[in-house]
């Protein structure tokens, strides 16, 4: 068989033609597009990088800002928790001690009144008795209480034991004592006549008694000299009067107290 080199050489040049246009149109634009491809994968990769480290430290900021928001919430909330309970410890305090004020203000007006109450009922006490006792005397005795007490005073001036003597003796050594009589009532001539014998009869003494009217005696006479007493009078009766009713207002209810303000537990 021959060959046609003509044949062949036609079909090379034209092998080598088309793998030179292939090279020259189809190969370089193609390489030319993979390259440009690569370059854009390349920078869209490096942007992605770029975006995901600058979402990576976002993140961290936004956790470290989360964290110290967290550690400012906390420590808000237990300042604000540290101020309602101190504000709550103080509005306990000052209801307890206004309480407490009211309470003391309530006993104290009620020892007030109970001590007016008393008084009223010693002084109320005091006038019936001499109202009654006056009236019983003049009635069954023909006499007044007033003279009565001056009789009993008188006579008891007049029996003075060996010891009240004594001590009104040395009462009278001071030069210049003087003696006085004390009573709740003007003492009529008459009556400061009786004294002023009983008081010579009991010492032998004729210095005269000077009189006084003072409503510190209770219902009664008394004679002092610089410092020493013979007292008469029915302030004894009129303390053991106050003592019962003392007792009997005792066993009456105590008054409902307002109760304390408890604090709450927290």
């Amino acid at each position: 068989m021959l060959f046609d080199w003509f044949t062949v050489g036609a079909q090379v040049l034209n092998f080598l033609v088309l793998v030179w246009l292939m090279k020259r149109f189809l190969y370089k634009p193609v390489l030319d597009a993979i390259d440009a491809r690569e370059k854009r994968i390349a920078q869209s990769l490096a942007d992605a990088a770029l975006k995901d480290a600058a979402a990576q430290k976002e993140r961290d900021e936004f956790q470290a800002k989360n964290a110290d928001f967290e550690r400012q919430r906390k420590d808000l909330l237990s300042k604000t928790q540290d101020e309602i309970h101190t504000e709550r410890k103080r509005l306990l305090d000052e209801a307890r001690q206004a309480a407490d004020a009211l309470k003391t203000k309530r006993q104290n007006a009620l020892t007030s009144e109970m001590q007016n109450l008393r008084q009223d009922i010693a002084r109320r006490s005091r006038d019936e008795v001499f109202a009654t006792a006056d009236k019983v005397l003049t009635e069954l005795a023909d006499t007044t209480l007033q003279d009565r007490m001056v009789e009993v005073f008188t006579s008891r001036l007049r029996k003075l034991d060996d010891t009240d003597k004594a001590g009104l003796a040395k009462a009278m050594s001071t030069p210049g004592a003087p003696v006085c009589v004390r009573s709740t009532f003007a003492l009529a001539p008459a009556q400061q006549e009786e004294l002023q014998g009983a008081w010579h009869d009991a010492l032998a003494q004729d210095k005269p008694l000077q009189f006084e009217t003072t409503p510190e005696v209770i219902g009664g006479i008394e004679l002092t000299a610089n410092g020493w007493t013979l007292p008469w009078n029915i302030a004894d009766f009129l303390a053991a009067m106050e003592r019962s009713i003392d007792d009997l207002l005792k066993t009456q209810p105590a008054p409902q107290q307002t109760p304390a303000v408890a604090e709450e537990a927290p």
